[in-house]
């Protein structure tokens, strides 16, 4: 992989992980395309993409860290005072309350992810033709979930079952093309949330969900890389700086827009996907 492959890749990696048009799908055309992908070790591919969203956990965090540091702190504090039967502060009890969602909201992407390991490294996962079916059903699932959700609830609003509503949705993102950023918006929209507030969730729940996939597959990328070491550390650092950036837009963007942008975009990303591979010119795999 040559320096300006990896930069490339850094960069669609931090622009596509959080905007809801799927990171995996982007991914893997470029490295398609680019013939970065052998066919024989499909898991290499799938640890390369786990490690440079890396970066884009450092985007996250650094953009959300004062709420990183306040659900961490209320955590902490309000449930040692709720095992010593004391009270908590109003705004401790909150951020604790956060917390949980959070965890709550992680565990069905965890569960199912360590069941099917094997699935998701495997070459199905980095198949076009899965990665384009995906592409167009999420955005249609999206839209109903823009026609039929209430949208009027925020961050202070959230329930937990709007936490598991959005936590079991996330498990879908393990379907290549789907989008983690897109199945966790649309499962908030159907909960009634806010397109801000779903948004602003999702990217606390990627947290952990980008740190476990990322830490996990770190060995196997540093084994595969060899002397794209360098290569690796580039994308890495790309994907943070433009994730960052990516999270400012869509944020602003949602608190005036709809998601059927990013809609439109998946369906006529889909429906040229299936051309290309039906001229031939794109190996499904």
């Amino acid at each position: 992989m040559s320096l300006w492959q990896a930069i490339l890749l850094g960069l669609i990696q931090g622009l596509t992980e959080f905007i809801p048009i799927s990171s995996t799908a982007h991914l893997t055309i470029a490295g398609n395309l680019m013939g970065l992908i052998d066919p024989a070790r499909p898991d290499q591919w799938t640890a390369f993409i786990a490690v440079i969203q890396l970066g884009t956990l450092i985007a996250v965090m650094l953009y959300f860290r004062t709420e990183v540091v306040s659900i961490t702190r209320g955590f902490i504090i309000a449930n040692i005072a709720l095992l010593r039967r004391r009270p908590a502060a109003e705004s401790d009890k909150y951020n604790a309350r956060l917390g949980w969602f959070v965890i709550a909201g992680t565990l069905p992407v965890a569960i199912v992810g360590l069941a099917f390991r094997h699935v998701i490294e495997g070459s199905l996962t980095k198949d076009l033709r899965v990665i384009a079916g995906s592409l167009i059903g999420l955005a249609i699932l999206l839209t109903v979930a823009e026609v039929v959700g209430s949208r009027r609830r925020d961050m202070a609003d959230l329930k937990w079952t709007d936490a598991l509503a959005v936590g079991f949705a996330q498990v879908f993102a393990l379907i290549p093309g789907s989008s983690r950023s897109g199945t966790t918006i649309t499962g908030g929209l159907l909960a009634g949330l806010k397109r801000e507030t779903a948004a602003r969730f999702s990217f606390l729940l990627s947290i952990p969900a980008i740190a476990a996939s990322g830490l996990l597959e770190l060995p196997k990328a540093l084994n595969s890389v060899g002397s794209d070491l360098t290569a690796l550390a580039v994308a890495t650092v790309v994907s943070a700086v433009s994730g960052y950036l990516s999270i400012a837009f869509l944020l602003r963007y949602l608190q005036r827009h709809t998601t059927f942008l990013f809609v439109g975009y998946r369906i006529v990303l889909g429906i040229l996907l299936f051309l290309l591979l039906a001229s031939g010119r794109l190996a499904a795999v």
